[in-house]
């Protein structure tokens, strides 16, 4: 492995590879998305079964809150279609349609059932009917070290819950397969480990009430400037339907 910091791209950025960046961002792995910005969700109209929210929450809310908070975390995002990963001494080569290159200790692939990009590698492909899915472990490794799937490619269920949480299964596993020193991704009161005579373990941090509560204060506002006016823009009909204009 190379000496710099350990890194990642993520190809796709729907809520597997959104849910995947925020992981590996948060425990300091240094995270790229690349995406067209075309994810499937953006096709719902209303999306209903999402934990955390009774009455359904628009889709492309959703998607924007998540691309906010991996902004946060430290992730950054890059516009382009991936044509091609190849395998390098160090990790990876993902290149773009628009002749960029980007090379990364490790790849979470977690774009559409298309797996094109990935055919000149060694991994095992599963084909149904229009679609093509990648074979993977538990934490969706792949047979080729330092590459994993996420979501729909993985052939995850086609439901956004499912995507997102394999997103976040896959980027841990990126995360315990790494250098980075990393146990949980836990904000505890103060006093939760120190107070037992216990060192906050890597990962995890203590806060005062007056920090929780500076925190608390600061996700509400947050979320009201989200919530505040309805989401601008539509849903993208399916590419099979003609336009009617």
């Amino acid at each position: 492995m190379p000496e710099e910091p350990e890194s990642v791209v993520v190809v796709g950025g729907g809520v597997a590879g959104l849910s995947a960046a925020l992981f590996t961002a948060r425990a300091g792995v240094s995270t790229r998305i690349v995406s067209t910005g075309e994810s499937i969700l953006n096709r719902n109209a209303h999306l209903e079964n999402y934990p955390g929210f009774p009455a359904g929450i628009n889709p492309r809310l959703l998607l924007e809150l998540m691309r906010a908070q991996v902004r946060r975390a430290g992730g950054w995002f890059t516009d382009g279609e991936v044509t091609r990963v190849t395998p390098t001494d160090d990790g990876f080569e993902t290149a773009t349609a628009d002749g960029e290159e980007f090379e990364s200790t490790y790849v979470v692939a977690a774009s559409w059932s298309d797996a094109s990009y990935l055919h000149g590698l060694d991994l095992e492909f599963v084909d149904r009917g229009s679609k093509e899915f990648v074979g993977v472990d538990d934490g969706g490794r792949t047979s080729v070290d330092g590459l994993y799937a996420a979501g729909r490619l993985a052939e995850q269920h086609h439901q956004t819950i499912v995507a997102a949480g394999h997103g976040a299964q896959v980027g841990l596993a990126l995360v315990e397969d790494s250098d980075v020193d990393f146990y949980h991704d836990w904000t505890a009161p103060e006093g939760y480990f120190t107070d037992r005579g216990r060192e906050v373990p890597p990962g995890c941090e203590e806060i005062s009430e007056a920090e929780r509560q500076r925190r608390e204060e600061e996700s509400l506002e947050m979320m009201k400037r989200y919530f505040e006016e309805p989401m601008p823009g539509e849903p993208t009909m399916h590419p099979s339907i003609a336009d009617d204009e």
